[in-house]
């Protein structure tokens, strides 16, 4: 991905069970330096996913780098930024704070 540039990546996720799961993912980028670089224009995070039983889903994440990311000395090593998420079943009732917020 180019800094600047828009795109568009698909993440799997699948119900291996015989019963139906309602999930929230959170995400995580690494290096944890290049994060306030990465800027999802819409994601399935922090949103409710209900996966029926055995169901096989395509989650789509649409991203730019922020292109003050190439002028900062700090991240002049960084060739690989890594996005990854993880899916938590969701209690009744139970909600995540977005982060920054209280």
């Amino acid at each position: 991905v180019v800094p600047g540039e828009t795109a568009l990546a698909f993440y799997k996720a699948k119900n291996p069970t015989d019963k139906p799961i309602i999930g929230i993912s959170t995400y995580n980028v690494i290096p944890f330096e290049a994060g306030q670089y990465f800027n999802k224009i819409q994601c399935f995070c922090f949103e409710e996913q209900r996966l029926n039983p055995q169901e096989e889903v395509d989650m789509p994440v649409f991203f730019y780098i922020d292109p003050e990311f190439a002028e900062d000395p700090k991240m002049a090593k960084v060739n690989l930024i890594t996005l990854s998420y993880t899916f938590f079943e969701a209690k009744e009732g139970q909600t995540l704070p977005l982060p920054g917020y209280q």
